[in-house]
């Protein structure tokens, strides 16, 4: 039984920093990005290559392989870690969190990008 605890305690939601995920983003070793914020927000500020997390959206998510890394991100952190949530449970394996939201963005990645 313990193995069994300790590999479910593995599969986490990745908390990660701005910068850490425009390395990955640069270099491609995650392709799929995703803004979980709403039309209005999009409409003030955006990330580029970062794609809107529809319902279209999510059913095309849940048809890629399970190892594929997603990651996600919201104005702060938090509507992004549900939506991260949701899809471990789901089953897929690598999963990360923006840590700090667009708003993180903004202050160390790009100053470009609007904060709110």
């Amino acid at each position: 039984k313990e193995e069994n605890h300790s590999s479910k305690i593995g599969l986490m939601v990745k908390e990660i920093a701005p910068k850490e995920l425009k390395t990955l983003l640069d270099s491609r070793k995650i392709e799929h990005f995703y803004d979980v914020r709403t039309d209005k927000e999009r409409g003030v500020a955006k990330i580029a290559g970062a794609k809107h997390l529809d319902d279209a959206m999510m059913t095309a998510i849940e048809t890629l392989p399970k190892d594929t890394p997603l990651a996600f991100h919201c104005h702060h952190g938090g509507r992004s870690r549900g939506a991260a949530e949701h899809f471990l449970k789901l089953g897929f394996k690598n999963v990360y969190n923006m840590a700090g939201g667009i708003e993180a963005w903004s202050r160390d990645v790009d100053p470009s990008v609007p904060r709110y």
